[in-house]
């Protein structure tokens, strides 16, 4: 493998640069390139729904099958703010087509894994690989179009990146209920083999420029230590009871004084592996953080809605990821509509009426009952996609014209990892207020139960037995329980759409249209 991607690399610098791409060979790079994106975003979410399968498997218990989540989860969130410096050593294109071909052998080895820790292993190099994918295609896709058409280059970009954790789940699904957990990772695979040398047919010959840059193995370090024990505290302190574990308070301990660290070093260093620079641009920082908690927030909505299906509604893997799928289709639809508008309104506008709407349809679902039927929820599902797109494209293109060109591949990176944790952040906080809130519930309708044991007594006369009454009883509080939570989650995450439509007009107001061609 490592000879295939080197032979790629040299392939990118071997001849003279050619000039800019136009007609089908800039549509079908663009598409190579969204396709590499959306093939990592994709991962993060496809084995969601699988790991009960994928744990029974391999003979493991579900709470140790979660580390396939959470492994790559931790590779990817460690090496996205790498993306500035790995651009500027080694170039973006070489970079991004050796990531892209490595991915795709790296996801046949999690195919072909017999055990967890050979599982696990193949996550963790299938994330480091993985991460700097996200931001060098956002960059690359900037650089192959045209200034004039720049925003339909982000439109691409930001359709990758929501259709990915949406199809993850479907895609999952299906393949878990027809096929083998092996073909989650084989079937990527070989999409992913196909995109790679696509694009580096097509990007051969293309600018790549390069400049000398130093590791520094000091920031690397702290960055490493930090975000695994960030991420690790995350994903197992629902497991554990959360800070009543001494483990997960070491975690804590460890995450808090490492970041202390991390931002003291980062910020001195002449040569930081993260440039911590860029917050100085008011608008970059605005963006990314609005789009920290939006994502957060919008990821959230689309992890928890899947659970309740599967696990209280009696929805299988592949319905349960339908339910959420939808949203792709008015997406798709509206996406370039929304990149025509940014370039004519004031994008800050935009983004703040697609968190409001996203909100709104949260603030929606607060109606669901367990009566509902599929179509009666898929309306607000429906609906969610032009309002996702009101937010990813218009916030990406802030993010990226508030910056300086040289400082793109920084400005990407640090985006796409702020955007990474706050999925990671809104994921963790989604599942343990859900499963909280659903004990609590349970309780409080249990207590406030008076005439529970004429209930027991009405199934009895029915003809249940009376253990078969009480289960049904339980049932039926459980189950309310568990809608009244889900409830709970929908008002959380339209609180935090609310904060995160203030949030954005914190960055100043665009002078004229956007410009995303500051990659070229």
């Amino acid at each position: 493998m490592s000879t295939s991607v080197a032979m790629a690399g040299r392939a990118l610098t071997a001849r003279e640069p050619d000039g800019p791409l136009t007609g089908g060979k800039l549509l079908l790079a663009a598409l190579a390139i969204g396709l590499g994106n959306f093939l990592v975003v994709l991962d993060t979410s496809i084995a969601n729904v699988s790991v009960s399968t994928i744990s029974g498997a391999l003979g493991v218990s579900s709470t140790q099958g979660t580390w396939v989540i959470t492994s790559y989860a931790v590779a990817e969130a460690i090496t996205v703010p790498l993306t500035g410096w790995l651009a500027k050593r080694f170039g973006a294109q070489r970079v991004f087509i050796t990531c892209y071909l490595a991915f795709a052998a790296l996801s046949v080895f999690c195919g072909l894994a017999n055990s967890l820790g050979m599982l696990v292993l193949g996550r963790v190099l299938l994330g480091m690989v993985g991460g700097p994918i996200m931001p060098l295609s956002q960059l690359l896709l900037l650089r192959v179009f045209p200034p004039e058409k720049a925003t339909q280059g982000t439109v691409l970009w930001a359709m990758t990146s929501l259709v990915g954790p949406i199809a993850g789940p479907i895609l999952g699904g299906v393949i878990c209920d027809s096929m083998t957990w092996n073909d989650i990772f084989i079937l990527p695979a070989v999409v992913a083999l196909g995109g790679g040398m696509l694009a580096l047919w097509l990007l051969k010959g293309q600018p790549d420029p390069r400049e000398p840059a130093s590791i520094d193995k000091v920031g690397f370090a702290l960055l490493v230590v930090w975000v695994a024990a960030f991420q690790i505290m995350l994903d197992e302190g629902r497991n554990h009871d959360w800070f009543a574990a001494a483990e997960i308070r070491w975690l804590a301990v460890i995450a808090a004084i490492g970041f202390a660290a991390f931002l003291i070093w980062e910020s001195t260093e002449e040569n930081p592996v993260v440039d911590l620079k860029v917050f100085r641009h008011r608008g970059f920082a605005a963006a990314a953080v609005t789009f920290a908690v939006g994502f957060g927030a919008f990821f959230a909505g689309i992890v928890i809605i899947p659970l309740w299906l599967q696990q209280n509604m009696g929805y299988t893997a592949t319905w349960a990821g339908m339910a959420t799928g939808l949203m792709g289709v008015l997406a798709i639809v509206s996406s370039p509509i929304v990149g025509t508008a940014v370039n004519r309104f004031d994008p800050r506008l935009i983004v703040s009426i697609g968190l409001v709407g996203l909100g709104a349809i949260s603030v929606w679902r607060m109606g669901f009952n367990q009566d509902i039927t599929f179509w009666q929820m898929a309306w607000p599902t429906l609906l969610t996609g032009p309002f996702m797109v009101m937010l990813f494209i218009p916030v990406t293109g802030i993010a990226m014209a508030s910056v300086e060109p040289h400082e793109q591949a920084s400005a990407a990176g640090l985006s796409n990892f702020m955007r990474t944790m706050g999925g990671a952040i809104g994921t963790s906080l989604v599942q343990t207020s859900w499963a909280d809130s659903a004990r609590f519930n349970q309780s409080e309708l249990a207590g406030a139960m008076a005439n529970g044991q004429q209930a027991i007594d009405n199934f009895v006369s029915g003809g249940l037995s009376h253990d078969g009454a009480t289960s049904t009883l339980t049932s039926i509080v459980e189950g309310q329980s568990v809608m009244l939570a889900t409830l709970d989650v929908f008002a959380a995450v339209a609180l935090c759409f609310g904060v995160a439509a203030a949030l954005i007009w914190l960055a100043p107001r665009p002078k004229g249209p956007i410009d995303t061609s500051g990659g070229h």
